[in-house]
């Protein structure tokens, strides 16, 4: 290895950053030699070792991060393309539109319930198998669906490839918390979860594909290819993530040397570094090994029942209300609903333009990306202000435009469809709700894994159930309300309102937020999770 890149890895290791007694308060004090992005010290403190996934060169880490975040894009996309062809299905099948509705709520479903196997199986064997076994199950439900020729088989299909790819809504988390730095990961989970909101584009590609010759089929075939060509680069590029880092990594700085009267140098008297023999970087075909390491130690059915212990924690409740709220709303409500509305008379629009009102959520996401590091730049501002102690609540105050406009957003759309508004006003509606959403979507993510990451792969779990069980509730009846009560009721009024009262829970995380860690941790659940915490494992 080049000595100007065991430098490198020393340097980096020698951080003396440390969290605090109060998880989510982290120590970024750092000499001005050793400091890394934004005047901060390195934390997670790597070990000097090339293997550990903080010491991969850039390139390695953003291409893990790319074929992931792809695979959350396409997993959500084969998801909720489909809902498009609701009408078909029923036409097909025999079936009612409430009953076919079912062939996206019910694999939602499954889509988020998949963590609840996957994510403890990956902590006992590894991120890549679990990976590699996650994207051939995705690949194969995908080949069932279409080729199923009745309803049942096309369900079994859908809730198979859905189970396949529910662990893209955790592996992409847990892979930012291996491979970069705190500094870092606000950001990269803005990339993820880019992606991840894409997918809700994709009605507007499936409706555009019914022109192709092959019916709804051919959206399946699409996505089959694009998941087998990620199923290669997974293969070639994501290698094992999973790290056993020493618990308390903490290297003498070097004091410089003084010199005697007569000018010789003297033996330092501060602490000296120490050489240690680093190992050598795996090799490209060792890096392609499926299997790897089998921790005993991680107990599979534990990690399950300690997942349940997360949803009391408030961070962690705040992540899956707004989840489970937007895509109950964006992913769910905007794309049954559209499609009816805008088929029928005053409008009158094609089923193949059905679709569109995903270019509004597209839209919507697309003014958002530019904020993706704002959190990142503004917490690092307040550790700055703060003499180099960061608080998790530091990235929140980006959020505060979002609160407001999403719920702004649901009371266009709903009078749009209540009053048959210009087509305009529906798009106007989702491109506010959805630019919203991109904000909660990533920074109460990223702020719950700030706040409480020694066992995140247990709190992602807990994250994913929670989220599609509310979103299954949202969707699974929607039509049947709306039909009872009306667009303005449900969308306008009742949505509103459950969406601004979650937002609203910003102010309290921004104002109580540490008091809110200070007590979780001195309660039982902080307890249990202290005794429990697989962070000096893994992280």
């Amino acid at each position: 290895m080049a000595d100007s890149a065991i430098q490198n890895i020393r340097r980096s290791a020698h951080s003396r950053a440390h969290e605090e007694d109060v998880p989510g308060t982290v120590n970024l004090q750092s000499e001005e030699s050793l400091s890394a992005t934004y005047g901060q010290a390195l934390y997670p403190v790597p070990a000097e070792d090339p293997n550990d996934p903080l010491q991969w060169p850039s390139w390695k880490k953003n291409t893990i991060l790319v074929i992931v975040s792809l695979f959350s894009f396409l997993g959500n996309s084969a998801l909720l393309g489909p809902s498009v062809y609701i009408n078909i299905y029923s036409e097909e099948f025999g079936v009612s539109h409430a009953t076919a509705s079912g062939l996206v709520s019910y694999p939602n479903l499954s889509f988020g319930f998949g963590s609840l196997i996957l994510v403890p199986l990956y902590l006992k064997i590894g991120r890549r198998p679990v990976a590699l076994m996650s994207m051939i199950f995705f690949v194969a439900g995908l080949v069932g669906a279409s080729q199923a020729t009745n309803f049942s088989g096309l369900m079994i299909a859908r809730v198979f490839h859905s189970f396949g790819a529910g662990v893209c809504e955790s592996l992409p988390v847990q892979l930012v918390n291996d491979i970069f730095y705190i500094h870092e990961r606000g950001k990269r989970i803005g990339y993820y979860t880019v992606c991840l909101c894409f997918g809700s584009v994709s009605p507007m590609f499936a409706g555009y594909m019914l022109a192709g010759g092959y019916s709804w089929r051919l959206y399946f075939y699409v996505v089959t290819a694009f998941a087998a060509a990620l199923l290669i680069a997974a293969f070639l590029f994501v290698e094992e993530s999973a790290y056993r880092r020493p618990k308390d990594i903490h290297v003498p700085v070097p004091t410089p040397p003084e010199h005697s009267s007569d000018g010789l140098e003297e033996k330092p008297h501060g602490d000296v570094m120490p050489f240690v023999d680093i190992p050598k970087r795996k090799t490209f075909v060792e890096t392609l090994k499926p299997w790897g390491e089998i921790y005993h130690e991680e107990e599979f059915f534990m990690t399950i029942v300690r997942s349940f212990t997360y949803f009391p924690v408030p961070a962690v409740l705040w992540v899956i209300t707004s989840f489970g709220i937007y895509i109950g709303l964006g992913a769910l409500a905007f794309n049954y609903t559209f499609p009816l509305k805008i088929m029928e008379p005053p409008y009158n629009w094609s089923e193949t333009n059905s679709g569109l009102i995903a270019l509004a959520s597209a839209i919507g996401f697309i003014l958002a990306f530019p904020f993706t590091s704002s959190s990142d730049r503004l917490a690092a501002y307040y550790t700055k202000r703060n003499n180099g102690i960061r608080e998790a609540e530091m990235r929140l105050g980006v959020m505060l435009p979002a609160m407001l406009i999403s719920p702004a957003g649901l009371i266009v759309y709903g009078f749009a469809a209540e009053k048959n508004l210009h087509w305009v006003a529906y798009f106007a509606g989702v491109v506010m709700d959805q630019w919203g959403a991109y904000f909660f979507f990533s920074f109460t993510l990223a702020y719950a894994v700030d706040s409480y990451y020694a066992n995140t792969s247990e709190m992602l779990i807990a994250m994913n159930l929670g989220k599609q069980a509310i979103s299954f509730g949202m969707g699974s009846y929607l039509l049947d309300w709306i039909l009872t009560n009306g667009y303005a009721v449900v969308i306008a009024g009742i949505f509103c309102a459950v969406l601004l009262a979650n937002n609203l829970s910003l102010l309290v995380f921004m104002f109580w937020g540490k008091r809110i860690r200070i007590w979780t941790a001195n309660s039982w659940m902080g307890r249990l999770h202290s005794r429990n915490a697989t962070r000096d494992m893994r992280h």
